[in-house]
């Protein structure tokens, strides 16, 4: 654990000089093992990874994966002043490690925040799991992906699953031919079984093994491509 500008974030370095960095933004339930566990990975493939504490500024901040009104309560309380400060405190914290590019990977609500980020933030590659937020804001100050989309600044992949009920697939699909008219590359993938929360295996009901190996293949061939 590490504190930048009273922000508390979880770094993980690899053994050897980072080949890039990625900001790892929190699920709905906070700063998980799930969570802490993508940085890990993230550190054996060579990259540094750091994960921004959203929630420092509540009393409770880890939620456990079947608490879902807390979890969804402490994530109103969000602010975009808050989150941008919190995000570019990662940002920051990556840059001490010495590396060049960054980029940046969220999960559920984390995803509306990483494609957000690929048009707002100082990054150069960006992974969404499941963001929803498509069609209408989350958060005042922070744009509906349908908004953010056309300007997008950095490569962005989306990874969705068809059985997730809180996201609309006609709202993904919209999203697709939106996304592909910004000036970077970009790619949607779906996977037709998986729901939402289907990378995080301690979440066992909502896990989908298959699922989640290719799309997390498919995230580090991202940022194999554009930060390296």
């Amino acid at each position: 654990m590490r504190k930048v500008d009273d922000v508390p974030i979880t770094l993980a370095l690899p053994a050897d000089t980072p080949a890039g960095g990625v900001v790892v933004i929190q699920e709905a339930f906070g700063v998980t093992d799930h969570i802490v566990d993508v940085c890990s990975r993230l550190a054996q493939r060579g990259y540094a990874a750091a994960a921004p504490h959203l929630y420092h500024r509540l009393t409770e901040q880890v939620f456990a994966g079947d608490d879902i009104p807390a979890a969804s309560l402490a994530m109103r309380t969000l602010e975009s002043g808050g989150i941008t400060a919190d995000l570019t405190a990662a940002i920051s914290a990556l840059r001490t490690t010495g590396v060049g590019h960054i980029g940046i990977l969220g999960f559920c609500m984390g995803g509306s925040l990483a494609l957000w980020a690929a048009s707002s933030l100082p990054v150069d590659a960006a992974v969404t799991f499941y963001g929803g937020g498509v069609i209408a804001s989350r958060w005042p100050g922070i744009q509906a992906g349908m908004e953010t989309a056309p300007r997008l600044a950095a490569p962005w992949l989306g990874i969705y699953g068809d059985q997730d009920a809180s996201i609309d697939l006609d709202a993904i699909e919209a999203l697709r031919q939106r996304v592909a008219a910004a000036p970077v590359d970009t790619k949607i993938v779906r996977y037709p079984d998986a729901g939402h929360g289907f990378h995080n295996d301690s979440r066992v009901a909502h896990f989908d093994a298959s699922a989640a190996a290719d799309a997390w293949e498919r995230t580090l061939l991202w940022f194999d491509t554009y930060l390296r």
